[in-house]
């Protein structure tokens, strides 16, 4: 008896109400709050119900309704983090992979979903100007971010056999955090992380740079790999990566560019990342500004064998029988995945179904969005920028009244950025810069329309009146 079993007539019914549900929650949006009214305790009671022992059947599906009310709506207001608005077209990619449930490992296990991928994974290389490159999609920049190290280690000071040893890692103080979580599981030791001087710009200093491999040249130090950064996390700088380059060339040092964040940028401003092609090893995240629904980041490299050195290894139940270039094809050869999902499929029809073109359009947009909001912040005397914005991530301030020090100063723009988020009407988030707490509207929604940025800066003013009481 199959006690899970879904007749096709049952799957039907029940995939027809929820997506009327979905479709409902996307007519919302354009009236949604930006932040849902709920707390922890309300969460904990609707959602930590125990298990039922008997089946609900179709029921299950009442709660999803409450699920959709607490959840933070994609709304065209979401200006919080580095998050796609998500497209609905991928979305249903992500249905068909689910059912389909391809465990994409190797061809031989998932001949669509392989190709499909290493299709997808030839067009972003191609796309951003490096087409010889090779590479996967992964849960995000976090795991790109880690699989690149291990190979830029593997590389330079072999331990896969008999250990890790210390290495020095190079990256500006703006680097992810992803990159000191690496350094650390690698073995290479966080100690061993040189962060290096930004400029005004919050970019690296390439003189800084070159004077930090030489001294531990001449100390006689273990040197891995420079990362460089295609927009930072914080600010969205981007690092002289053409400088870099030339001194990963000149150092011997493999270069691995995170591009999660501003990578894909590329497509539409491709004159601001000149020297992109010079890195060995390029993270990016399709989940953000391809609007993707997570998860779905990607790790681009320029030598296949350098993967496998890393990363290959693998029992005699996984071993490929075919020599066929397409059916002898394994990712977990070049992974530190072996049960990996179908993340491909959502981005193929979300491609095919918009073009090119429509994702570039969108891309420029954020980036207009972003000097939009620059400029309405100059124009009023109580705000100021904290930095200058390159791609779509504006930091900016109140500045908190005459003669306030610095702390009063970050201790009230923290008050107006709860109470923005408490009114409901925009969402974004928060950084520190230089000691400053900066209020900071990321730009990556297709949603969003010239109406939305207008309502920030009146939101976070009548923010800071409400705080002053």
């Amino acid at each position: 008896m199959d006690t899970l079993g879904v007749s096709p007539a049952q799957f039907r019914e029940l995939a027809g109400r929820t997506v009327d549900l979905l479709a409902h929650h996307l007519g919302e949006l354009e009236t949604a709050r930006s932040f849902p009214v709920t707390s922890g305790a309300e969460t904990e009671r609707l959602f930590c119900a125990p298990i039922p022992e008997e089946g609900m059947g179709a029921a299950a599906l009442d709660a999803l309704s409450e699920v959709l009310r607490h959840s933070c709506p994609r709304s065209p207001r979401f200006f919080g983090y580095v998050l796609g608005a998500g497209d609905p077209v991928a979305a249903l990619g992500d249905l068909v992979a689910s059912v389909l449930n391809q465990n994409v490992t190797a061809w031989r296990s998932s001949p669509a979903a392989v190709t499909i991928e290493r299709s997808m994974v030839r067009w972003l290389a191609g796309a951003l100007g490096e087409p010889g490159f090779s590479g996967s999609l992964t849960g995000g920049g976090s795991s790109a971010n880690l699989m690149a190290l291990a190979m830029a280690r593997e590389s330079r000071q072999p331990a896969n056999e008999s250990g890790a040893r210390p290495g020095a890692i190079y990256a500006s103080t703006q680097v992810h955090m992803s990159i000191p979580k690496a350094v650390a599981l690698l073995g290479l030791g966080r100690a061993h992380l040189r962060l290096i001087p930004v400029d005004a710009g919050f970019r690296m200093v390439p003189r800084a740079l070159e004077q930090a491999i030489e001294e531990d040249r001449r100390a006689g130090r273990n040197q891995v790999a420079i990362v460089a950064t295609a927009g930072t996390i914080n600010t969205g700088a981007i690092d002289p990566l053409e400088e870099i380059g030339a001194i990963a060339r000149r150092a011997g040092l493999w270069l691995h560019v995170d591009g999660a964040y501003g990578g894909l940028a590329a497509l539409a401003v491709p004159e601001k990342f000149a020297g992109l092609t010079a890195a060995d090893s390029l993270s990016l995240d399709p989940h953000k500004w391809l609007s993707q629904p997570l998860d779905c980041g990607c790790l681009l490299y320029r030598d296949r064998t350098a993967a496998q050195n890393a990363l290959a290894y693998s029992g005699d139940y996984t071993r490929v029988l075919s020599e066929d270039p397409v059916e002898g094809f394994a990712f977990f050869e070049e992974s530190i995945e072996l049960s990996r999902r179908f993340r491909a499929l959502k981005l193929w029809l979300s491609l095919r179904y918009h073009g090119a073109a429509a994702f570039r359009a969108a891309i420029r947009a954020d980036l207009t969005h972003a000097r939009q909001l620059a400029k309405l912040v100059g124009e009023a005397p109580e705000l100021e920028l904290l930095a200058p914005v390159e791609l779509s991530a504006v930091c900016f301030r109140h500045r908190a009244g005459p003669g306030a020090s610095e702390a009063e100063a970050n201790r009230f723009n923290a008050a107006i950025l709860k109470k923005v988020i408490a009114r409901g009407r925009v969402y974004f988030s928060n950084t520190t810069l230089d000691g400053r707490f900066a209020l900071r509207a990321c730009f990556v929604n297709h949603r969003t329309e010239a109406a939305d940025v207008e309502a920030i800066v009146p939101e976070v003013l009548a923010a800071a009146h409400e705080v002053r009481g």
